[in-house]
């Protein structure tokens, strides 16, 4: 009899309770971790996995992207052009095998988290949340 998958039903509960901040710290979260791991991989000569986990934090910049809310005016285009870039980057490091790359991304992604940490952090128990996103969506699987 197969078990059920405990993580990912305890992850998806998360998703589905969490305000729209704590989303958007998920999503940077998952894509911080995927790029760790495909730096990782890049170590091991694992390039097929590599590129695996440099789509998945394609996906996940291509969804904080789309999250924005361009009438919020500087900020969100701030973002934009941030997410956008980041993006590129990830293409040609995965093309290019370009680990420098990777940490650079890494590195912007870092210091976003902790910009939207202190956001999150200082809208808790508030009803606003930071105006730049909307409500992602999300799925969360494996």
């Amino acid at each position: 009899m197969p078990q059920p998958n405990v993580y990912g039903q305890y992850r998806q509960v998360q998703v589905n309770t969490a305000s729209p901040g704590k989303l958007i710290l998920m999503l940077y979260q998952g894509a911080i971790k995927a790029l760790k791991k495909a730096v990782d991989l890049i170590d091991r000569k694992e390039y097929g996995e590599k590129g695996d986990q440099l789509i998945k934090a394609q996906d996940i910049i291509m969804e904080l992207n789309l999250a924005l809310d361009m009438k919020t005016g500087d900020i969100a285009e701030s973002l934009h052009q941030l997410y956008m870039y980041a993006y590129r980057k990830l293409v040609v490091a995965n093309l290019e095998i370009d680990k420098e790359g990777i940490q650079e991304v890494i590195g912007m992604l870092e210091n976003l988290y902790e910009a939207w940490e202190v956001a999150v952090q200082s809208t808790e128990g508030a009803t606003a949340t930071p105006a730049a996103p909307s409500m992602p969506k999300l799925s969360v699987t494996g």
